[in-house]
C-alpha cells in the first residue's frame, strides 16, 4: 500500500518566503521564472489546503449548532 503524503502548509508557506525573498534579490531571469512557477505550485496547494481546513470548521460548527 503506498504511503499517502501529508500537505504541510507551514513548511509550504516558509518555502514560500524564500522563494519570494530570492526571486526579489535574484537577477536571473530563467531562475526567477522557475521559482514563480514553483511558488505558484504552492500558493495552489495551499490554497485548497485552506479551503479543505474552512469547510472542516463550518462542519464543527453545524456539528455544535453555531
Amino acid at each position: 500500500m503506498p504511503k499517502t503524503t501529508v500537505f504541510n502548509f507551514e513548511k509550504a508557506y516558509s518555502e514560500l518566503e524564500k522563494i519570494m525573498a530570492e526571486v526579489e534579490k535574484n537577477e536571473d531571469l530563467e531562475k526567477s521564472l522557475k521559482l514563480y512557477e514553483k511558488g505558484l505550485d504552492l500558493i495552489s496547494k495551499c490554497k485548497k489546503r485552506l479551503e479543505e481546513v474552512e469547510n472542516r470548521v463550518k462542519v464543527i460548527r453545524e456539528k455544535f449548532g453555531e
